[in-house]
C-alpha cells in the first residue's frame, strides 16, 4: 500500500531542523530536544499539506443541480495557516458566500477548500483571493464573496507586539463585486450572530 505524502517522512527537513537547533545554540541531543527534529518535520508536513491536495478532487463529486438562486453562506470556518514572511502561524475565521447559477456544492466542501489553501505558506490577502477564485472557477456561480478575519502571531509575538489586532481581508467576484445590493446583503448577514 502506497503511503500518502503526509505519511512520507522527509529526512532532509528533519536534518535542517537539527541544524537550526544547533545554530540557535541548542543541543539537539539533550533530553527535551531528542525527538524535536522529527516532531517539527511531521508538524511542518501537516501544516503545509495543502500543497499536496487538489481542489478538483475535493469538489468534482459534490455538485447538485438546483432551481433557486438564493445566496449560500458558510461562515465562521476556523482555519490556521503559516505566514510566509516569518513562518509563524496566523489563524481566524473565513466566511464564504456565493449566488448559485444552476448548481450548488456540498456545504462541507467549502471548509475543505479553505483548508487546502490555508495549509500552505501564505499571505492572508492571497489566501482570501485563492479561495474566492477556486470557488468561482469550479462552481461557476453568479458571484462569490470571501471575508477572512485573522490574528497573526508575527504581529502579536514580535514586531509591533499588538495582541488584539485583527486583519480583515475580502475578495468579491461577479455580482458580489458589481452589485452593491448583493455585496451589502452578504456583509450584513456576516454581521449577525444568527442568520
Amino acid at each position: 500500500m502506497k503511503k500518502s505524502p503526509l505519511e512520507t517522512e522527509n529526512p532532509a527537513l528533519k536534518e535542517l531542523v537539527e541544524k537550526l537547533l544547533i545554530s540557535l545554540g541548542e543541543d539537539p541531543n539533550r533530553e527535551g530536544l531528542k525527538g524535536t527534529p522529527g516532531r517539527v518535520e511531521r508538524s511542518l508536513r501537516f501544516l503545509t499539506s495543502g500543497y499536496r491536495q487538489d481542489v478538483d478532487r475535493i469538489l468534482n463529486s459534490a455538485f447538485f443541480t438546483i432551481e433557486h438562486e438564493e445566496m449560500v453562506i458558510v461562515k465562521d470556518i476556523n482555519f490556521f495557516s503559516l505566514c510566509e514572511h516569518h513562518l509563524l502561524p496566523f489563524f481566524g475565521k473565513c466566511h464564504i458566500g456565493y449566488l448559485p447559477n444552476g448548481k450548488v456544492v456540498g456545504l462541507s466542501k467549502l471548509p475543505r477548500v479553505v483548508e487546502i489553501f490555508s495549509r500552505r505558506l501564505q499571505l492572508q490577502e492571497r489566501l482570501t483571493c485563492e479561495i474566492a477564485e477556486a470557488i468561482s472557477e469550479k462552481i461557476h456561480p453568479h458571484g462569490v464573496g470571501v471575508v477572512i478575519e485573522a490574528q497573526h502571531l508575527c504581529m502579536m509575538m514580535r514586531g509591533v507586539e499588538k495582541q488584539n489586532a485583527k486583519t480583515v481581508t475580502s475578495a468579491m467576484l461577479g455580482v458580489f463585486k458589481s452589485d452593491h445590493k448583493t455585496r451589502s446583503e452578504f456583509l450584513d448577514l456576516l454581521r449577525h450572530d444568527k442568520v
